[in-house]
C-alpha cells in the first residue's frame, strides 16, 4: 500500500467476480453520449477529461469534426472512478495521479484493488493487511472497491448500444436480452 508506488504481486481475478465473462473485450466500444450515461457524468466533463488527457478513449479518439470517440469497458470504469473521487472532494491533481496508475493495470488486476483516500491523497490497497495498515492510526478514510464498481458496470453496460472495431470497420453490437440469455443457458443445462 503506497501512494500508488507499489502493489501486491497477487494479480489473479477474484473467483466468481465475473462468472459469465460479461466484460466486453478491447474491441468493443461505446460512443461518448453512451459512456456519459453509463458513467453518470456530463458530456462536458467527458470532453474536458478527454481533451486534457485525464481519461482518453482507448478504442478510438476524436479525429476532427463529426468523428465519434469510442470508450472501452476499462475507460468507462475509470470514468466512474473519477466521478466518485470527485464527488468525495479529491483534487483533480490527485485524481490524475491515481488515473495514471490505474491506466497501467489490466482489468483483472483492478478487480483486486480498493482505492482509499484520507481526503487529501489516494492510496491503492490490494490486501486486507494494506487496508489495516492505512487505518490503524485512527485516520478517517473512505474507499472505493473497484471490484464493486466493476460488478455494477458489468450489470448495466449490456443495456447500452455498443460498437465493435474489426479491421478498421465498425459494426453495432446487439444488445443483450438477459431473460432470453438465461433461458438459453437453462435449456443447455437441461438438454
Amino acid at each position: 500500500m503506497d501512494n500508488f508506488g507499489s502493489h501486491s504481486d497477487n494479480h489473479s481475478e477474484q473467483p466468481g467476480l465475473f462468472p459469465d465473462r460479461s466484460i466486453p473485450d478491447e474491441q468493443t466500444g461505446y460512443r461518448g453520449p453512451t459512456a456519459c450515461q453509463i458513467a453518470g457524468i456530463t458530456y462536458r466533463q467527458l470532453d474536458y477529461w478527454a481533451r486534457t488527457g485525464l481519461v482518453e478513449p482507448s478504442i478510438r479518439g476524436a479525429k476532427g469534426s463529426g468523428s465519434q470517440r469510442l470508450y472501452s469497458f476499462k475507460d468507462i470504469l475509470t470514468l466512474k472512478i473519477v466521478k466518485r473521487l470527485l464527488d468525495t472532494g479529491i483534487s483533480l491533481q490527485n485524481i490524475r495521479i491515481a488515473v495514471e496508475h490505474l491506466r497501467n493495470r489490466g482489468v483483472s488486476e483492478l478487480s483486486n484493488t480498493t482505492l482509499v483516500s484520507d481526503g487529501t491523497s489516494v492510496y491503492e490497497c490490494t490486501s486486507p493487511e494494506e487496508m489495516f495498515d492505512l487505518i490503524q492510526d485512527g485516520q478517517g478514510v473512505f474507499g472505493i472497491a473497484v471490484s464493486g464498481t466493476m460488478k455494477e458496470l458489468t450489470g448495466s453496460i449490456t443495456h447500452f448500444p455498443a460498437e465493435r472495431i474489426e479491421n478498421s470497420s465498425v459494426t453495432a453490437v446487439p444488445l443483450v436480452d438477459e431473460l432470453a440469455d438465461m433461458r438459453r443457458r437453462r435449456a443447455r443445462r437441461i438438454g
